[in-house]
């Protein structure tokens, strides 16, 4: 009867082991699912660049600079070098919205880059990206880490109008 027991035993706790492997081996096969961009993002040829401005704490910063306006026409410069878009003057003239706003996030206190890129004939936002900007003591830091920010803002921005839809990589197409 002891032998019976200590089987029946050995079998259960076998059995449990067993599931939580076979439910992990199942989690491990299934595919990861690629969102698809918005295909205006890839189509559209004209940009309209909005100044959505910034915060409080940015604005003070950019005033001591003397330089009020040093996040748009930094982005608005860094497009317009790029060339993948024509830029327009007004935003009945294009295609999507490129919203630019600089900000501090708070409680980190970590300035930032914020892009919300809006398509003109809906008003919804598309997508967003954030870039986050190193604070600096020195002006001569802060100034390399504010370029810096914008640089890999716009790689990220690079990246997201390179990058192949969902549809066209799926392999059920």
């Amino acid at each position: 009867m002891l032998k019976i027991v200590r089987s029946g035993m050995f079998c259960a706790a076998l059995a449990f082991a067993l599931v939580p492997a076979t439910q992990l081996k199942a989690q491990q096969k299934k595919e990861t699912v690629i969102a698809p961009v918005p295909p205006q993002i890839f189509t559209s040829k004209k940009v309209f660049i909005s100044n959505a401005g910034y915060d409080s704490i940015a604005f003070a910063v950019f005033k001591k600079e003397g330089e009020s306006e040093k996040p748009y026409n930094q982005f608005y410069a860094s497009m317009k070098s790029w060339g993948r878009y024509d830029l327009v003057d007004s935003p009945s003239d294009a295609d999507l919205v490129f919203e630019i706003r600089f900000t501090t996030d708070l409680p980190t206190a970590t300035p930032q880059w914020e892009l919300a890129i809006l398509d003109v004939k809906t008003h919804f936002k598309l997508w967003s990206i954030t870039a986050p900007v190193q604070g600096a003591i020195r002006k001569v830091t802060w100034e390399k880490n504010f370029s810096q920010g914008i640089a890999n803002l716009m790689d990220d921005l690079k990246r997201l109008t390179t990058q192949p839809t969902a549809a066209a990589d799926s392999p059920n197409k």
